[in-house]
């Protein structure tokens, strides 16, 4: 019997909603005025039910995400102390209205500005110096921390000491190392070294990725490659528990490689690394790009489906051997006991696998789970999402920024969705003949699986549309084809191999892992050469990713048919997102590239660097198929040794000098110069020279008539700790000016007012 003041529920299906008058008398409302009466008392019936008790609390973490949000999205660094008061009172405010109507507002306020304060002293706890101009032959010395293996060099992160520089007094705590392969050194050792450090990257266009921000969050002032030989000396100070930590899980993991590498070798070999310590580094290029195009690469990366596989396989296993002896079977609660060991191997799981950010949430949602089975509580809900949410959050505020958090959560929301509400609508029928019938073939697990891999592809595909420009369409037969190899035999095998590799027995489990491993490939492989098999989607703003993930939340939490604005509110974002305007004119950050929008539509580059990496992200953000070594790049640009031109789709020519004495031809002819030399105080044209990028970043232009409208990776006043303001921001402009305001004709150049800041 349902309790007072709780919504009613239909057996079989979790939240059901109270049914208002109006529609169980065979509609919304009679034709008429007497409609929006009707519809009125309906939609507050179902407004009501939302509201009920219990309804409230996943939303919390997403008022908690807001507010990061909004911190991220500010132009300069918050006061922490005022943060701190805002939210402390806001907080008792909602707690003194506990017993108003008010509460639920208050609570949802206090909360958004819990999360802003959490992300500010977050990074005021982490605060350290980020380098902003390029040093070279830097002497460092310090401590190993990570290595990673890749497939053609490896890096450290070095936890620096001691640190000398020509002509600068910089002091960075950590900085990230590349070297030929093979030569890392090992993690905890203290060794010397001269590097040459360059500023953490920036992003390569205006709204793409910001690494800069995800290595300081990291600890990590600078990236750099090392110069010469690298010296291990004994160090001046212990290294301190933490990096003995973090040396002993590294033996441990090149452990388990040496291990498996004695058995498998090439892509089967790390791909059975990554699966077990997730150092992922050693894929070959070609099987890792057909794993995202096929839709398989969440397999990659140690996330929810490992953690659960993980922690599954020890429950299931325990509570088996436990049942076999009839004392213990019969006396105890096995079952509590069995998570409880569940929850042990989740947690080495987590340190073996490096404790990324998209592994700790995992890890907090397993455990969460497994506890909720050692207190008699439900698992699997949304309060185990919400609160895995707010610990993920708290901890880690960067995380909400990250796309494998937005991925992760996005696909667990669709998939609690579907166990609470999805399985019992499916398999919930008064004729249980055919259901049976068809459960004993296995049809019930087959439609479950179709189900969970459809729904996670479509609820993480904004993301991955967002993030890498690209969806995968036949997602859902990889992850038919793969998974349940990777789940009944990959998975199993690797967790028996490292429980068997103390008794050197470890040999035949690597095997059989590699025949599940191999049979993945094949299937990746196939899937990705199929026609259509890569959906490219060009770059779009916050705006379209914000509206998508509402319609995805409206959709998954609520229970009334007002789920259904979600999916209203979905298809208005596809819409925004789809018809977004792409830019005209792309210019590095350090002005060694520009990408010019020809007639044909297509974006002709000029460049003076081969940077494969920034070339590969304008593709991929202008949804154009083309490789990057393609030679169509280049049709339409004249270069010589003082530069290259090249024309917009209104004949208007663009102009990359790379020598002084191009820009006095440049500035007559072309309606914009990109430039590092100084320009001439007379050139009739617009230029971006070193202050500009140096300043602004990347930019973005859009043709607005006779000019442009600019877009810049670093606003105007924008002055982060990741991205600290060059000197003589606070006088710059975001518009850029001509140089001159001669007279010159219209058609060739805009004037002065034509070029301004976009909205």
């Amino acid at each position: 019997m349902a309790e007072p003041g709780r919504p009613l529920r239909s057996q079989g299906v979790a939240g059901t909603w109270p049914v208002g008058r109006a529609a169980s008398a065979g509609g919304l409302a009679p034709a008429g005025f007497g409609a929006w009466p009707a519809l009125a008392g309906t939609l507050r019936e179902w407004a009501k039910a939302e509201a009920g008790a219990g309804r409230l609390f996943p939303w919390v973490p997403i008022a908690f995400g807001c507010g990061i949000a909004l911190y991220f999205a500010a132009d300069h660094e918050p006061v922490l102390w005022a943060v701190a008061a805002t939210a402390a009172a806001l907080t008792t405010g909602a707690v003194l209205l506990r017993r108003s109507r008010l509460f639920a507002p208050a609570i949802m306020i206090a909360a958004v500005a819990a999360g802003f304060a959490m992300a500010t002293w977050k990074t005021a706890r982490i605060a350290h110096t980020v380098l902003a101009k390029p040093l070279y032959s830097v002497s460092l010395s310090g401590f190993v921390e990570t290595r990673d293996i890749r497939e053609r060099t490896d890096r450290f992160v070095l936890r620096v000491t001691a640190m000398e520089a020509q002509r600068s007094d910089v002091k960075l705590e950590r900085v990230r190392l590349s070297v030929r392969k093979g030569t890392a050194p090992e993690v905890g050792s203290f060794v010397q070294l001269k590097a040459r450090l360059m500023p953490p990257l920036s992003p390569l266009r205006p709204g793409s990725y910001d690494f800069a921000r995800d290595m300081f969050f990291q600890g990590i002032g600078a990236s750099g490659f090392a110069m010469g030989a690298i010296t291990a000396s004994a160090p001046p100070e212990v290294g301190g528990l933490r990096l003995h930590y973090a040396a002993i899980m590294q033996g441990l993991r090149d452990t388990i490689d040496a291990r498996i590498r004695a058995t498998l070798d090439g892509d089967n070999r790390a791909i059975a690394t990554a699966l077990l310590t997730g150092r992922r580094d050693a894929i070959t290029t070609p099987v890792n790009d057909a794993m995202f195009i096929s839709g398989l690469g969440h397999v990659l990366s140690i996330s929810g489906y490992h953690m659960a596989v993980v922690a599954g396989v020890v429950f299931f296993a325990v509570r088996a051997l436990l049942a076999l002896i009839p004392g213990l079977a019969a006396g105890f609660a096995i079952k509590k006991w069995s998570a409880a060991a569940a929850l042990v191997a989740a947690a080495f799981y987590l340190l073996l696998s490096g404790a990324e950010v998209a592994t700790q949430r995992s890890f907090f949602m397993t455990a969460v789970v497994l506890i909720a089975v050692m207190v008699d509580r439900r698992a699997i809900t949304f309060r185990t999402l919400a609160v895995a949410a707010l610990i993920v959050l708290a901890v880690a505020p960067e995380a909400l920024v990250h796309p494998s958090f937005q991925m992760s959560f996005a696909a667990t929301l669709g998939l609690v969705a579907l166990v609470q509400i999805g399985m019992p609508n499916l398999f919930a029928s008064p004729d249980h003949s055919a259901t049976a019938r068809i459960a004993l073939w296995g049809g019930r697990e087959i439609a479950m699986l179709f189900m969970a891999s459809m729904i996670a592809g479509l609820a993480t595909t904004p993301y991955a549309a967002f993030h890498f420009h690209r969806i995968t369409p036949y997602g859902v037969l990889a992850n038919l084809g793969a998974m349940p190899v990777v789940s009944a035999l990959v998975m199993p095998a690797g967790l028996l191999g490292l429980l068997a590799a103390p008794f050197g027995l470890d040999g035949v489990f690597w095997w059989l892992m590699g025949i599940g491993i191999d049979w993945m490939i094949a299937v990746t492989r196939w899937v990705a050469a199929l026609p259509g098999a890569v959906g490219h989607v060009g770059a779009f703003g916050t705006g379209p990713l914000v509206a998508a993930s509402l319609g995805l939340v409206l959709m998954g939490l609520l229970r009334t048919p007002l789920r259904w604005s979600g999916a209203l509110v979905l298809a208005a974002a596809i819409v925004w997102g789809l018809s977004v305007r792409q830019p005209d004119i792309l210019i590095a950050g350090d002005g060694s590239s520009v990408a010019v929008r020809g007639k044909d539509g297509q974006l002709h580059l000029i460049r003076a660097s081969k940077d494969s990496f920034l070339l590969k992200e304008w593709l991929a953000a202008d949804a154009d198929p083309r490789d990057a070594g393609s030679a169509s790049l280049a049709d339409g640009v004249s270069c010589d040794e003082s530069g290259c031109v090249t024309p917009l789709a209104d004949g208007r020519m663009v102009a990359l000098a790379l020598r002084i004495d191009a820009l006095t031809d440049d500035c007559s002819r072309a309606a914009l110069v990109v430039t590092t030399r100084p320009a001439p105080p007379d050139c009739a044209a617009m230029v971006v020279d070193r202050p500009h990028l140096a300043r602004q970043g990347a930019l973005a232009l859009t043709r607005r008539g006779d000019g442009f409208a600019v877009q810049a990776v670093k606003a105007r006043g924008t002055d982060r700790p990741w991205s600290p303001a060059a000197a003589g921001d606070g006088d710059s402009e975001l518009t850029l000016m001509p140089r001159s305001a001669a007279p010159r004709s219209k058609d060739a150049t805009p004037s002065e007012s034509d070029l301004q800041a976009e909205d």
